[in-house]
């Protein structure tokens, strides 16, 4: 496994306009590898929960729980990501810190294969604990 290639994947997340080239690079090279999965730290993040429910929110039009949230935290690489439900559906995200960049895809119910994405900047301002969300 090579961690080097988190940075190939925060430089497509920045640059790349198809948001399912950017997944499937995540899904090729990291989240399929037990190695990658086991490695880091769970974390609670109430700036990231709350992001995750205002997209999902945003996607779906209406009020929607998000559970099963799960972010693993990489702080050498300054790197986030996480399984969680809504509404019943599959969805992850992956989020840089040092760059305050994320991406969230949601896998559709099925028989569809469709998948919903959402870029997303965000932080933490120092004056106060609201979370801006681009």
């Amino acid at each position: 496994m090579n961690l080097n290639q988190l940075k190939q994947l925060k430089q497509k997340l920045a640059q790349e306009k198809n948001l399912s080239l950017v997944w499937s690079f995540y899904q090729d090279n990291f989240a399929d590898h037990e190695e990658f999965t086991d490695l880091g730290e769970p974390i609670k993040n109430p700036t990231l929960e709350a992001v995750v429910t205002q997209i999902c929110q945003k996607m779906y039009g209406k009020k929607i729980a998000i559970t099963d949230l799960l972010l693993i935290h990489l702080p050498d690489h300054k790197f986030i990501h996480g399984p969680f439900l809504v509404g019943g559906r599959m969805g992850a995200l992956i989020y840089f810190e040092d760059k305050h960049q994320g991406l969230i895809a949601v896998a559709e119910l099925p028989p569809s294969q469709e998948v919903k994405y959402s870029r997303f900047s965000c932080q933490i301002m120092k004056t106060s604990d609201q979370a801006w969300l681009n």
